[in-house]
């Protein structure tokens, strides 16, 4: 079976490795780059979903390819001592750096390196589970979105923050922005112009908001919505589990 890595066709086997190899190249830069790239709007884009989450204390808060741990790092200050959030990411050089920032903050956390598409706990264990630019590597994004259904409880949700389809006015410009800059400031960044340009090839062959959001009521969330930010360069998805 064939799927894309950006817009090259690859073995199904072969992606998990190929997107492997990109968050091992740019671990080490990956805040900075993501600063430059956004001109810090990735910032607000996270700060906006934090709120959303509605995070109280006591709650189980599960943080699916969480990177360097931005999003764990807020909802921990938020569920306090008596709630419990994992910080996980299918790659160990993202994750290595994510672990390192939270107990340079005193933030000691459950980290786990897994698998989305098989991740290791319980049915109904969390009463929130996040994704944030981390669902469009993934190979199987059904397969992925059960899963989180799946540890999930019921009246639990899922948001997904990603990269989305733009809107008309912006699309030529961004375009531009995408396969003109944003390879150029990897390699004078990150030394890695290739990783870059797959970023921008994996959010055009992303589902865009409305087949996303198809997609997470097939899997059976419901009270399926979403956001669109900054013009629908980024849109939140959310979605619960009612049973």
């Amino acid at each position: 079976m064939k799927t894309h890595f950006g817009f090259e066709q690859v073995e199904e086997t072969e992606k998990a490795g190929k997107v492997a190899g990109v968050f091992h190249s740019v671990a080490s830069k990956y805040d900075v780059m993501n600063d430059l790239m956004s001109a810090g709007l990735h910032r607000v884009w996270k700060k906006f979903t934090i709120e959303v989450a509605g995070i109280r204390p006591g709650m189980k808060v599960l943080d699916i390819a969480g990177g360097t741990g931005d999003l764990a790092s807020a909802f921990a200050a938020r569920v306090g001592p008596t709630g419990e959030v994992w910080l996980t990411d299918i790659n160990a050089s993202m994750l290595a750096v994510g672990r390192d920032r939270l107990l340079d903050r005193g933030q000691v956390l459950p980290v786990a390196q897994a698998d989305a598409e098989q991740l290791p706990f319980p049915d109904g264990h969390f009463d929130r589970v996040t994704v944030a630019f981390g669902l469009r590597n993934m190979t199987h994004k059904d397969r992925a979105l059960a899963e989180m259904r799946r540890v999930l409880a019921p009246g639990g949700q899922l948001l997904v923050l990603e990269f989305s389809k733009v809107a008309p006015p912006l699309a030529k410009a961004y375009d531009v922005y995408s396969f003109k800059v944003l390879p150029w400031l990897g390699q004078k960044v990150a030394g890695d112009a290739e990783s870059y340009k797959y970023l921008a090839e994996s959010i055009r062959m992303h589902p865009d908001q409305d087949t996303l959001a198809g997609m997470m009521r097939d899997t059976g969330f419901a009270r399926v919505h979403h956001f669109n930010l900054t013009l629908g360069v980024v849109a939140l998805h959310v979605g619960t589990r009612m049973e």
